[in-house]
């Protein structure tokens, strides 16, 4: 296991913090040294080593929130993309949790209002283009964030567990334009996650108590049902699998 002493020592072997270049990292010993590693070990070491570094949330499971801003004590900026087509819980839950551990919040959105998008692009445009559709609301405000930050490395939640297409995932990679992309819960399970919230206490989206596993926009997920894939209420009935941010 990485201790967090172990994790900042390997930040001043490897990395030169003034000059950081995500991609002259060595991924694939890092890999294997955080493998074993605690979430918030792998986080401490990224809190430490990554310049404009920040957490990018969906307000589903507070989890790493409360993993940086309450145990790690590390105000990163957090960056949610509003759709304009969230679940109105999705939204108080982003309310609440900015009240909570006063968030150095950053909100994006591809127009003002829900009213306004659909004047620009028509009606139910997630049943005529869903690939334009999420370009729109999440991949170029995301890219936006992001550039505007000048973000050159971004947190996110996901795990293995969640899906196939995901069961291979490093602990960090590179995103498509050469940011470290860190994914500090990859090897952690369903259980561990739930064990983690109950343990701490932690905010989270009150539609998982209705039988949502993974929450998007309000109408492209629907519940799930007992032994289905815990991403299977989003895109139903389509191929679909990711909406472009994670590629």
């Amino acid at each position: 296991m990485v201790s967090c002493i172990e994790a900042h020592s390997l930040n001043k072997q490897l990395v030169d913090p003034v000059a950081f270049v995500p991609s002259q990292l060595d991924l694939i010993e890092l890999n294997r040294r955080f493998a074993s590693a605690t979430p918030q070990e792998i986080l401490a070491w990224a809190v430490a080593t990554v310049p404009n570094l920040v957490q990018m949330t969906s307000f589903s499971m507070l989890v790493v929130t409360h993993m940086l801003y309450h145990e790690l004590q590390a105000n990163l900026p957090v960056i949610f993309l509003d759709t304009l087509h969230l679940f109105p819980e999705t939204l108080a839950t982003a309310q609440k949790a900015k009240e909570i551990y006063t968030l150095d919040l950053h909100i994006y959105r591809t127009a003002p209002t829900r009213e306004d998008f659909t004047n620009q692009y028509g009606d139910k445009l997630w049943e005529r283009d869903v690939a334009l559709f999420h370009k729109l609301t999440k991949v170029q405000p995301m890219e936006q964030a992001l550039n505007n930050l000048s973000v050159q490395g971004w947190i996110t939640g996901r795990r293995r567990d969640q899906s196939v297409t995901r069961q291979n995932m490093q602990i960090l990679e590179l995103d498509a334009h050469g940011r470290l992309k860190i994914n500090p819960l990859a090897h952690w399970t369903h259980k561990d996650l739930w064990r983690y919230i109950f343990a701490h206490d932690v905010l989270y989206n009150p539609l998982y108590d209705q039988g949502y596993t993974s929450i998007g926009d309000q109408p492209l997920t629907s519940k799930v049902n007992a032994g289905e894939d815990e991403r299977a209420g989003r895109w139903r009935g389509s191929i679909k699998t990711e909406c472009g941010i994670h590629t």
